[in-house]
């Protein structure tokens, strides 16, 4: 499983997000605390999206690979090379 864009960008606004939100509540600024609670939120929903795309790209290569496979071996049948 590999690592994409979205899944890096979105971990990335989402720790920014938790220290925005956490610099607002130290400090007692509520409009800070809501967009870092904001960015927190919008950066972990594009690191999943990120996720649900790369687990479909390997689903793909691997439905891609048993499919080769399959075809190999109906070949193989049809040639009369199989026990």
């Amino acid at each position: 499983m590999g690592i994409n864009k979205d899944q890096v960008e979105g971990r990335v606004k989402e720790a920014a997000g938790k220290v925005q939100e956490t610099g607002g509540k130290a400090v007692g600024n509520p409009a800070q605390e809501l967009k870092g609670r904001i960015k927190k939120n919008l950066g972990a929903a594009q690191a999943k999206y990120g996720d649900v795309k790369e687990h479909m790209k390997d689903d793909a290569k691997r439905r891609a690979e048993e499919d080769a496979r399959d075809d190999a071996d109906a070949r193989d049948d049809a040639a009369g090379n199989r026990p």
